[in-house]
């Protein structure tokens, strides 16, 4: 069953090992955080370091795992169209909107989206660290500075991910103007046995 997330909105659910997430851009050029916890512990979550670091590497494509905070592999991407994601950029929040588009009315951003999301499962703020970005375009340069693109998934576009361990997972359509070529629009997700 397909399932829509709004513009600007979030939902988590949980995932058994071996299932599959299928994440998909369905109007082109949306960003899509993903965040994950170990369904039975929840001290157990998504790591950007340790994936970075494990994966040798910034670009994220088939084959890619996303570990965890223990070194476990959570997520393995099996299907992907756009292969450019970031894994590097906090999600959006408050305090983001606030200092990159202080001339706008803040919103709670994907930050906002996953506590409000993962408070059925129990799962405090403090407890949400760097989301992988699907869809997402970081261009890194040679000195370092980094700068966000419009993404470069087309309508259709999807990204296959493989549970690798039970979870407990986020997922938002971005509110970031910058990352989303400053519209705002859904993204499907369903979960493939």
């Amino acid at each position: 069953m397909i399932n829509e997330i709004k513009p600007r909105s979030g939902t988590a659910f949980k995932m058994k090992k071996g299932e599959r997430l299928k994440v998909t851009d369905p109007l082109g050029q949306q960003v899509a955080d993903i965040y994950c916890f170990n369904e039975h512990n929840l001290n157990e979550f998504l790591s950007s370091g340790r994936s970075l670091d494990y994966n040798e590497s910034l670009t994220f494509k088939v084959g890619s795992k996303l570990y965890s905070n223990q070194s476990n592999v959570m997520l393995k991407i099996i299907d992907d169209m756009v292969e450019d994601h970031d894994f590097l950029l906090t999600p959006c929040s408050v305090d983001t909107f606030k200092h990159f588009y202080p001339n706008e009315k803040p919103v709670p951003g994907c930050h906002g989206n996953l506590v409000n999301a993962f408070s059925e499962f129990g799962i405090p703020e403090h407890l949400i660290g760097t989301t992988f970005n699907t869809f997402m375009n970081v261009e890194v340069g040679v000195d370092g500075s980094f700068k966000v693109l419009p993404p470069k998934s087309k309508a259709g576009d999807y990204t296959i991910f493989e549970a690798s361990m039970d979870l407990i997972v986020g997922l938002t359509a971005c509110s970031a103007g910058e990352s989303n070529n400053f519209e705002y629009k859904p993204i499907n997700y369903e979960i493939l046995k």
